[in-house]
């Protein structure tokens, strides 16, 4: 120190010193808080950018479940279109329900990087179950298609088979009825004698006889040749009316009832021939037992219920 300063001089140089000093230690106390705040900053930062990273990670996770859900319901719909159910497929939807309620309940910034990877996995393989499911769909909505297909044309095959064996069945039943009509007898020639009651037998070419002199009628004919109709046995039946329609009918002398066109009626008499499609000759002989009626008769021959021929004869 210089002997020759004054007091007062010294004294003003240490509050300089002291002032200097106190400036410079609040300048480094400022700096430390500046450098403290920015690091302090800087965490904070890279805390906020942790916790958005995990919340972006969070929200994507949400979203890929939420769409994986909706493609597993996806695949629900479609088997059940096709008339399937998959309880596996059920049990599958209720777990991702479940992680999505687990991924919903985290808070900010708490989905750590293990559960980012666990639930990344899992979500991975639920991919690859559901592409490959989708696969299994595909194929079995190409085998539907197929099989419909397949049956559409089996269908259609057996619809023309039908409609073939109904037209067949309609021409063999349009033949067969031609054939039964073609196979019909006619009886060709009919002739109408009388016998009186001394067994004389008297024919008139108008067809006209004395009633009180009849004792029996007689009906011949001939069979017409028919090359359709089976050689066979054939039941002839003769009618023959009065005057007022009613057919001579009488148990005794053979009568009784037969169809025709699907009504009943009574015939006079009838006898078995045995048909050779040689015009073969039939004779009737009726006796009333009891005086005719006088007035036109009717003399109709059947054949298997159908109308042979007929013709007429009087009495007077």
């Amino acid at each position: 120190m210089d002997p020759n300063e004054k007091p007062e001089s010294r004294s003003n140089n240490n509050r300089t010193l002291l002032f200097v000093t106190a400036i410079l230690v609040l300048l480094g106390i400022n700096g430390v808080l500046f450098y403290l705040n920015q690091q302090k900053g800087q965490q904070a930062e890279v805390l906020t950018t942790e916790v958005q990273a995990k919340d972006s990670k969070l929200q994507e996770q949400i979203k890929q479940y939420e769409a994986l859900k909706g493609d597993y319901e996806r695949q629900s719909r479609e088997l059940q279109a096709l008339g399937l159910s998959n309880d596996s497929l059920t049990a599958r939807i209720a777990g991702i329900s479940a992680d999505l309620l687990k991924l919903r309940s985290f808070k900010a910034g708490s989905f750590s990087v293990a559960q980012q990877r666990l639930f990344r996995d899992r979500a991975k393989n639920l991919e690859s179950q559901l592409r490959k499911k989708d696969d299994d769909i595909a194929q079995l909505k190409r085998d539907n298609e197929t099989l419909y297909t397949e049956t559409t044309t089996l269908k259609q095959r057996q619809n023309k088979l039908t409609d073939t064996i109904s037209t067949i069945a309609k021409t063999n039943q349009d033949l067969t009825e031609k054939v039964g009509v073609a196979s019909r007898l006619q009886a060709d020639n009919i002739q109408v004698s009388v016998i009186t009651a001394r067994n004389k037998e008297k024919d008139d070419d108008k067809d006209e006889f004395k009633a009180k002199r009849v004792e029996k009628v007689k009906i011949s004919f001939n069979l017409a040749r028919n090359d359709v109709s089976p050689k066979e046995t054939k039941q002839i039946y003769l009618r023959l009316l009065e005057p007022d329609g009613a057919a001579l009918y009488n148990l005794s002398t053979g009568g009784g009832t037969f169809t025709v066109e699907g009504q009943e009626a009574f015939y006079t008499q009838k006898q078995d021939v045995v048909y050779d499609n040689s015009r073969q000759k039939v004779e009737f002989l009726y006796a009333k037992g009891a005086e005719y009626k006088k007035g036109p008769h009717t003399v109709e021959v059947y054949e298997s219920g159908q109308l042979m021929g007929k013709t007429t004869f009087t009495l007077k």
